[in-house]
């Protein structure tokens, strides 16, 4: 999907500060049951359509008012995704000055993982 220019701009702002993680990396972290918690951060529609098998929802419209109430221990692993990698960023961002310590964006988000024909969950 092509973005408008001022949104790409943000996000390659913000990009360097946030920890990024690969999909080969998450894959290996569920086969070897590393502890962490996917988090959806794309709007109810697209998660209602489908999700990364294991996530849970949590929009960026709600997500820093009730990131606190669900997971309150800000020293667990967050890894959130997107439809790209792009809103994750800006997410992730939030929750790290929100003093989330081990927040990560996933590479290419959605996209890239259906591009590897992996399973999703409807």
């Amino acid at each position: 999907m092509k973005h408008n220019p001022g949104f790409d701009a943000l996000v390659d702002t913000f990009r360097p500060q946030v920890n990024e993680l690969s999909i080969d990396t998450l894959l290996n972290w569920q086969a070897i049951g590393q502890p962490h918690q996917l988090i959806d951060v794309r709007e109810q529609d697209e998660w209602q359509r489908d999700r990364l098998p294991g996530a849970r929802y949590l929009g960026r419209g709600v997500m820093e008012r009730d990131i606190e109430s669900l997971y309150p221990d800000k020293d667990q692993v967050l890894v959130l995704y997107c439809g790209g990698g792009y809103r994750s960023v800006l997410a992730a961002v939030n929750l790290n000055l929100m003093g989330y310590t081990r927040v990560y964006s996933l590479i290419g988000g959605r996209r890239d993982w259906m591009n590897r024909q992996l399973p999703v969950e409807s």
